[in-house]
């Protein structure tokens, strides 16, 4: 798996899904629920994954839709 998204806004999460389901990429979403222990300040960032193979194809479609990874694929 790789990380194809960080972020602490929930909005791009959801955004970012919406994305990849409409193109049949799979993703997992970690760290989703983790305000719970750090009392909801937003100190740690979700992360979104694909699986390696889904990698190339998942960056295009977030930058098509103007999603700024951060990564060098």
């Amino acid at each position: 798996m790789k990380e194809i998204l960080r972020t602490n806004d929930p909005t791009l999460i959801a955004f970012a899904s919406a994305m990849l389901k409409g193109e049949g990429v799979g993703f997992f979403v970690l760290d989703q629920n983790m305000s719970i222990l750090e009392g909801s300040t937003g100190a740690i960032p979700t992360r979104m994954m694909v699986a390696d193979k889904d990698a190339f194809c998942a960056n295009a479609i977030l930058k098509d839709n103007e999603i700024e990874t951060g990564l060098s694929l």
